[in-house]
């Protein structure tokens, strides 16, 4: 009820602003926008003049928004309500339309019975992941409280071969304190050997921890998996044999992403780059594939490929996995076609609304090809990788078994959200008539 009544006041506070504002503002404030995002995509996309006069219309345009809006009636304060209220709307609808947590283990077919406690559990570790967290939560000390075998990784270390030897030691339970890339490495690795593998969210973003129901800011507590913990057994994905438990990309960011300059200067290396690959001139991505139509595609921007679908609403990382036992791949993909184009890609971006953006398509599949003639540049789990094609992607359905805390919630913010969409609202008034 709540959701509906802020909408309400929202619509209201809306409609109340532009009759009080004059014609100036009401037609300014959308076209100030639309100067702004056209402006920033010259800048991104050409280079010479054409990349001055497009900073420069950003620049003015930016302005003249900035001006509109606080020398309209009320110096801006109707628009920042109006914002504040939908904002508020949406964050009560999607309360009222969650999953009850409380039922979502049974939704989820999730048996949380006790495993057995291991007799030889080993924790590998990489000291350097997320600035340092192994030392910082001093991770060797607390292993060995619990009976775990810590061991760390030193320089020229081959992890897949450490987790090789820990297994071949007797580990009967096999856990990664670090990145997502790691944490790939050592499910490999537990995946081939039939060893459960637990999951300590020591890297910077911990995608994997997340989806897996695991509290990040929680690293130590990550460890009772190894002794008072439940198994769940999951998919993993491939692409030409690399295995990944999260995602790989394709196109734009891939490409960035392999240059040498990347790591040290990320902003001007993309400045660089960016007309090459979006300007008028530059050569359509070589990434040939299917789409779920049953046409073929000669290229796209961007294409995803994730272990499971995600939930996404924006770019950037924000997107979560509702399940990750569906043995199929997620695939996203999208093509910008010019100016036009990159205005709409925005305003969905910013909406949370990017799979409104005409050009984008999304659905699984168990088995993915790309195709290309030369190497292809892919970000695998965040890794940068060059590989040959064509690519294959394939799901492996329950390839491995991980172990949970039994205090963790157990699954992902995607499992236990609704995405608000056209039908959010029929919803809303179901719930708020008492209508299941």
């Amino acid at each position: 009820m709540l959701a509906l009544l802020l909408l309400v006041a929202a619509a209201i506070t809306a409609v109340l602003a532009v009759t009080r504002a004059g014609a100036m503002v009401v037609l300014g404030l959308p076209l100030s926008v639309a100067a702004l995002v056209i402006g920033f995509w010259y800048t991104v996309s050409r280079r010479g003049t054409a990349r001055v006069v497009g900073s420069i219309v950003a620049a003015v345009a930016l302005v003249v928004f900035i001006v509109l809006t606080f020398t309209a009636p009320h110096k801006g304060i109707p628009v920042a309500v109006t914002l504040a209220l939908v904002l508020l709307s949406g964050l009560c609808a999607r309360h009222a339309v969650r999953r009850d947590p409380r039922t979502l283990a049974t939704t989820l077919a999730v048996d949380r019975t006790a495993a057995p406690r291991p007799s030889h559990p080993v924790l590998l570790m990489n000291p350097k992941s997320g600035g340092g967290k192994v030392e910082k939560f001093a991770l060797v000390d607390e292993c060995r409280r619990r009976g775990i075998e810590p061991v760390v990784l030193e320089r020229g270390d081959d992890l897949l071969a450490l987790a090789e030897a820990a297994i071949a030691r007797g580990a009967d339970v096999i856990g990664m304190a670090g990145g997502d890339g790691s944490q790939a490495l050592v499910a490999t690795i537990a995946s081939r050997r039939g060893v459960p593998h637990v999951c300590i969210p020591a890297g910077t973003r911990n995608h994997f921890a997340l989806d897996l129901g695991l509290d990040r800011e929680d690293v130590v507590g990550a460890l009772d998996a190894f002794v008072d913990g439940y198994e769940r057994t999951i998919d993993l994905a491939t692409v030409n044999g690399h295995v990944f438990v999260n995602n790989t990309s394709l196109g734009l960011y891939a490409k960035i992403v392999q240059s040498d300059e990347y790591r040290d200067a990320k902003m001007q290396t993309a400045a660089n780059m960016l007309p090459d690959m979006l300007g008028p001139d530059a050569a359509p991505f070589d990434l040939r594939f299917t789409g779920p139509d049953g046409r073929d595609y000669p290229s796209a921007h961007l294409i995803l490929v994730s272990n499971n679908p995600y939930q996404l609403d924006h770019l950037g990382g924000r997107g979560t996995r509702e399940r990750l036992d569906t043995g199929t791949l997620g695939i996203v993909t999208s093509r910008i076609a010019d100016a036009k184009a990159a205005v709409a890609f925005v305003a969905a971006e910013a909406a949370g609304r990017i799979r409104t953006f005409p050009g984008w398509m999304e659905w699984s599949a168990p088995r993915f090809e790309v195709g290309s003639s030369s190497p292809i540049e892919i970000g695998v789990d965040g890794e940068s990788m060059k590989l040959d094609p064509p690519l294959v992607f394939e799901s492996m359905p329950g390839a491995l078994r991980v172990r949970i805390p039994m205090h963790a919630a157990g699954f992902a913010p995607a499992a236990a959200s609704v995405a608000i969409d056209r039908n959010t609202l029929t919803t809303l008034l179901r719930t708020a008539a008492g209508r299941a």
